[in-house]
């Protein structure tokens, strides 16, 4: 009987327990991305130009960006999804605004930890320095020059940088881990991260010495090979180089650009791209693949909804939507104002010295001949800061236009302050002058051309001019006889002393012909030489461009 009592008991529990809770077959993923901050801690005056919501045909300025707004924003996008990491597509420093390159971009890094930033790709602009000064911006402690300018001690990023393709040629190793592979419920999620291929050619050789920067598919598909032997299924690419689309900011209906090819060589292993250095915003399928941007200086960030399968542990679905950070209706975060109000103490006697005024903006906008309002005003700067015998004994000054990042527009009085000039060149170079003959000159005007689809038209100083041909071919571009100094032809066979940066001096964007100077002489950096002009000839207005002269 009590045998019986027990067998009707176990069955009586078997049929009024609850049955065990089957595992989920998928889970979710968020991913929220950015790229090309370029150490914006404020919002650029420029936002975002969308279409308008009210007439598509039309475009409107959002006001967006900065660390204030973003870090609220991350947060809003955070709440509420269990698995969550934030990542970057580089260039989160360099070619910054003063307040954060005055302290050699700390505050950027400082602020992005904060925000809690997990992992970043290299970009090109994170070696402008060097990559002992990036391993320094990773792991903290005082710049070697400088010293310790900020309110504490510099600690370095929180968030790990990846630089698989970026080689040290003397260990043949990365600068960086290739990849990182996170954690979600168990599910392991690579991403590998990497600057575009051409970055040795668009920083200072200096700044590339000692570096190789391999192709980009290649990298990516041997990092995939490795990964799968690891059991990884689910692989993201955070990748410095993007294209140019058409549409609006979460749109794609059509790009082009370096992006495309790379996506199509990637391994199919690769499921999600997220790209930048094109200041570019887009949601893209590219081959099948979600490919994705968020413009620049921290107007967007990408939230990308990944669902991720328990049993294959891959990738089965995924979506993006590029997120406006409103300066506007958003909170500011309280812990990165008082971040940014630290740091501005210390730079605002500096970043706010009046340096004098301008009539009308100074843009740094070409002509169809290649010369700009800016890059005449710069270039006169340049060659009067040297001009003396003390300083360099200067005839003329050349200037590269992309060390030119943004107009001169001054305030509503027309005043201008330092922040505004270092604003327009924030690559704070040191002006180099040095001796070149005429027939040097004129080969350093045809490396102008060296890439035919981006020509680099070096900006020059008022009494140099000259006039090119589109139509000839490469090294006949430029038209001998045109070339005059202060009236006079340049003669080939004699001696001139010019001023160039130190970026040029090097051969920096392809001018090799300025490496064969003599005779270098240091002088000042390019912001202070236009803040000290500035100061002398205030107010200063555009002048009628007639330096560049196109034949055809």
């Amino acid at each position: 009987m009590r045998h019986s009592l027990a067998l009707a008991f176990t069955a009586l529990m078997l049929v009024t327990s609850p049955p065990a809770a089957a595992q989920p077959v998928t889970i979710d993923l968020r991913i929220l991305a950015i790229n090309d901050f370029h150490g914006y801690l404020r919002a650029s005056p420029g936002g975002i130009r969308t279409a308008d919501p009210n007439d598509k045909t039309r475009k409107i300025t959002v006001p967006a960006g900065g660390a204030e707004y973003m870090a609220t924003l991350v947060r809003e996008l955070e709440h509420g999804h269990k698995n969550t990491i934030f990542v970057a597509a580089g260039d989160l420093i360099g070619e910054s605004p003063l307040l954060s390159a005055m302290f050699h971009d700390e505050p950027t890094i400082e602020s992005l930890s904060m925000m809690g930033l997990a992992i970043a790709a290299v970009g090109n602009h994170e070696f402008d320095e060097g990559k002992d000064e990036l391993k320094r911006m990773q792991n903290g402690g005082c710049h070697p020059v400088d010293n310790c300018q900020g309110p504490h001690p510099f600690t370095g990023a929180k968030f790990h940088y990846l630089a698989a393709s970026t080689i040290e040629t003397a260990t043949g190793k990365t600068v960086f881990p290739p990849y990182e592979i996170r954690e979600f419920d168990g599910i392991p999620v690579a991403f590998i991260g990497l600057t575009l291929k051409g970055t040795s050619g668009i920083i200072s050789p200096a700044s590339a010495a000692g570096l190789e920067f391999r192709d980009e598919a290649d990298t990516v598909n041997a990092q995939v090979a490795e990964l799968k032997a690891r059991g990884v299924e689910a692989i993201v690419v955070l990748i410095h180089e993007g294209g140019y689309p058409t549409g609006d900011y979460n749109e794609c209906p059509a790009i082009a650009g370096a992006i495309v090819e790379i996506v199509k060589k990637f391994d199919r292993a690769v499921d999600l791209v997220i790209s930048g250095h094109t200041h570019q915003a887009y949601v893209c399928n590219i081959d099948g693949r979600l490919v994705t941007s968020a413009d620049k200086y921290g107007t967007l960030v990408t939230a990308i909804d990944v669902t991720l399968d328990t049993r294959t542990r891959d990738v089965v679905s995924a979506k993006a939507d590029n997120v406006i950070v409103r300066s506007n209706t958003l909170a500011k975060d309280p812990d990165q104002t008082a971040l940014i109000a630290t740091y501005d103490k210390l730079a605002a006697p500096i970043a706010n010295r009046r340096a004098g005024s301008v009539t009308a903006a100074l843009s740094r906008v070409p002509n169809e001949a290649g010369e700009s309002a800016l890059g005449d005003v710069v270039a006169d700067a340049q060659l009067a800061a040297t001009a003396s015998a003390a300083d360099g004994g200067a005839v003329a000054a050349f200037t590269n236009p992309g060390g030119l990042r943004a107009d001169v527009a001054g305030k509503e009085d027309g005043s201008v302050t330092y922040a505004d000039l270092f604003a327009s060149q924030p690559f704070r170079n040191q002006l180099v002058t040095l001796t070149i003959s005429g027939s040097q000159i004129k080969a350093m005007l045809e490396q102008q051309w060296l890439d035919p689809k981006r020509p680099r038209i070096l900006q020059v100083s008022r009494g140099f001019s000259y006039a090119w041909d589109d139509t000839k071919p490469f090294g006949e571009r430029v038209i001998a006889d045109s070339m005059s100094l202060n009236g006079e032809r340049v003669d080939p066979a004699k001696s001139y002393r010019i001023t160039v940066n130190n970026y040029l001096s090097t051969g920096g964007d392809g001018f090799a012909a300025l490496k064969d100077g003599t005779a270098q002489q240091f002088g000042v950096y390019d912001a202070d030489a236009l803040y000290a002009y500035f100061q002398a000839n205030s107010p200063i207005s555009p002048a009628p461009a007639a330096r560049i002269k196109r034949a055809n």
